[in-house]
């Protein structure tokens, strides 16, 4: 059982409106509408329990619901209209009897529906009618997103996985790091702003110079 917010575990991450704003790219009124409108009210009222806690600047959710945002944002981009992003929500919801379908392996779009895969292979439409469709879709979502053997999000990669910048639950509360290591990535562009060279902070934190570059661009991206 999916535990509720306020009992979040600390393997689940904390990620306030603004850490969710600045990882997924999008603005602070967006993701604060989102999480009050359609997680914390619509979702909200068909789960019996709310996605958040606290309020105002301390308002923050766990990794699985910055997963959510990550999904539907790709789906809304890929053509996807809100009322079937929902629809499927609540159907996959019960299929797969979670809080979090969007944070399954299991999901998967073609640009126009919302489908979900079976464990024969098959993929289902998650809409009411649930008709057989082919397996001609792209994953276009999971290319930053990585699964566990349990079939949910896993980690999350803000630039992409070659770039080795990981946003990992299990590691600094989920803020993010250089993979394989638990060097914030804040740290390595705070130091860098200092003055501080990308050989040295190579050394330093015995990480590759690409690396450091990425950390770097990270938070350019940001501070832009």
């Amino acid at each position: 059982m999916v535990l509720s917010a306020a009992h979040s575990k600390l393997g689940e991450g904390i990620y306030s409106v603004s850490d969710i704003s600045f990882l997924l790219n999008l603005p602070k009124h967006k993701v604060r509408r989102w999480l009050n409108d359609f997680w914390d009210s619509r979702l909200a009222e068909k789960y019996s329990q709310r996605y958040s806690w606290g309020t105002g600047r301390d308002q923050a959710t766990n990794f699985y619901t910055l997963i959510e945002f990550y999904v539907f944002y790709c789906l809304r981009e890929s053509g996807v209209s809100q009322r079937k992003i929902f629809e499927a929500h609540e159907n996959i919801a019960r299929q797969l009897n979670t809080q979090y379908p969007f944070a399954s392996a299991k999901l998967l779009t073609d640009g126009k529906s919302i489908l979900y895969s079976l464990e024969d292979g098959t993929t289902v439409k998650a809409d009411k009618t649930r008709q057989i469709a082919l397996r001609q879709i792209i994953e276009s979502f999971c290319k930053k997103i990585e699964f566990s053997g349990n079939n949910l999000a896993e980690k999350y990669y803000p630039l992409g996985r070659n770039k080795h910048i990981v946003v990992d639950p299990h590691h600094q509360f989920g803020q993010p790091v250089i993979e394989k290591t638990n060097v914030l990535a804040e740290t390595i562009y705070n130091m860098h702003s200092a003055g501080e060279s990308n050989q040295f902070l190579s050394r330093l934190y015995d990480v590759s110079l690409k690396e450091v570059q990425a950390a770097i661009s990270l938070f350019n991206n940001k501070a832009a």
